[in-house]
């Protein structure tokens, strides 16, 4: 980097622009594929959910692998593989597939992810400046968030014309991304990481602890904040949802650079107490008003609680192996959600709505006590340009 604090516009513009049209083609589906399996196959509640989101297991397993690629063979080689795999597979779907075979593209789709997702982010790193690390990880995750809404947005509009329309938009999307991608010139490989190949790198132990205990308090958010809200004779609880969705991007687009400028670890902190304190207004809000204004809170506190976490693993993690440690770091927000879906289920039949706001504010506590016994690093002097 020629210039501290300068950002290389263009490349970024390729990476963040790759994601954001991948995830389009990811999720293009997800409103389409129910009634897919439904009307083809006849299928129960159980073939369905599993058809949506086997994704997410491959995700889960494929993460710290795809970036150990990433780190050994280049990360825009992984990501063109992610957004091809994601092409692949909506030109897939037009195949005439068995239910078990449709389970098994959408398997593949998780690789696609997981190496699409894992290699771009720890690309990012690789061309921020140094003080500029946390708040272009936290851009990258608006990008993925915004592909997110916008495909799936998209898909349920195009169902109208018929499921072969949503399949090809599908790969379309996803070989827009493959040109992005391709479009940035391909950086230096590290090559082999030194002092082994393990996946779960230590660095991303703690900080990913952390990241799956606050996502208790997100998995509730989303889960029932609708039925807590009505249980109390409080309508358009989904108000709750849009603010913390408005917040949470917002956040990042004009605050990201809180974890560069003040440190990961206090941000951190000051992170997981939001999302306690927006959880817990939500419990007792008596009102709609009160209760976005807890979905508020929490956004603002979580919006930066996972770029400050991976800010950590970043710090702690030598240059060579930060594609593993970035992606077994993010693989514990799959795994958080995989458990605390059913686990917040529980609480919520044994105890009741409010318990759910309750224990994620607990588990975002929680969080902060776990991000106190991350490792700082010493400060480093900026390479001299």
């Amino acid at each position: 980097m020629s210039e501290e604090g300068k950002l290389p516009r263009r490349a970024l513009i390729g990476i963040f622009g790759g994601l954001f049209t991948g995830y389009v083609g990811l999720t293009a589906v997800i409103p389409v594929l129910p009634s897919f399996v439904t009307q083809r196959y006849g299928a129960t509640g159980f073939a369905v959910g599993l058809a949506v989101m086997a994704t997410a297991l491959t995700a889960l397993l494929v993460r710290p692998v795809a970036g150990h690629f990433a780190d050994r063979y280049g990360h825009r080689r992984v990501m063109q593989v992610g957004a091809l795999i994601v092409a692949v597979g909506g030109l897939l779907y037009f195949l005439p597939l068995s239910l078990p075979a449709l389970v098994g593209v959408r398997l593949l789709l998780g690789v696609g992810e997981a190496a699409l997702f894992t290699a771009g982010a720890v690309w990012t790193v690789s061309l921020a400046p140094h003080n500029r690390r946390g708040q272009l990880i936290g851009l990258y995750g608006v990008s993925m968030w915004g592909g997110i809404s916008v495909g799936t947005f998209l898909g349920a509009a195009l169902l109208g014309f018929g499921f072969d329309a949503v399949w090809g938009f599908s790969v379309a999307a996803a070989l827009i991304g493959l040109a992005l991608i391709t479009s940035v010139p391909a950086p230096a490989t590290a090559g082999q990481p030194a002092g082994g190949s393990g996946l779960l790198l230590r660095p991303a132990l703690l900080p990913g602890t952390a990241l799956a205990l606050a996502a208790a308090g997100y998995a509730g958010l989303a889960a029932f904040v609708v039925l807590h809200l009505q249980a109390r004779g409080i309508s358009s609880g989904v108000a709750v949802l849009s603010g913390f969705s408005a917040v949470y991007a917002g956040t990042r687009l004009f605050i990201g650079h809180l974890p560069d400028r003040y440190g990961p670890r206090r941000v951190a902190i000051w992170c997981g107490v939001g999302e306690a304190a927006g959880l817990l207004i939500i419990a007792v809000a008596p009102n709609l008003p009160l209760a976005v204004l807890g979905g508020v809170v929490m956004g603002v506190g979580f919006s930066l609680l996972h770029p400050s976490l991976a800010l950590m693993v970043m710090n702690l993690t030598d240059r060579s192996k930060q594609g593993a440690a970035l992606g077994a770091y993010t693989s514990f927000w799959d795994l958080g959600l995989a458990v605390w879906g059913p686990l917040i289920g529980l609480v919520a039949t044994g105890f009741g709505y409010p318990a759910v706001f309750v224990v994620g504010a607990g588990c975002a506590a929680a969080a902060v006590v776990v991000s106190l016994f991350v490792r700082q690093p010493s400060p480093q002097p900026a390479p001299a340009s």
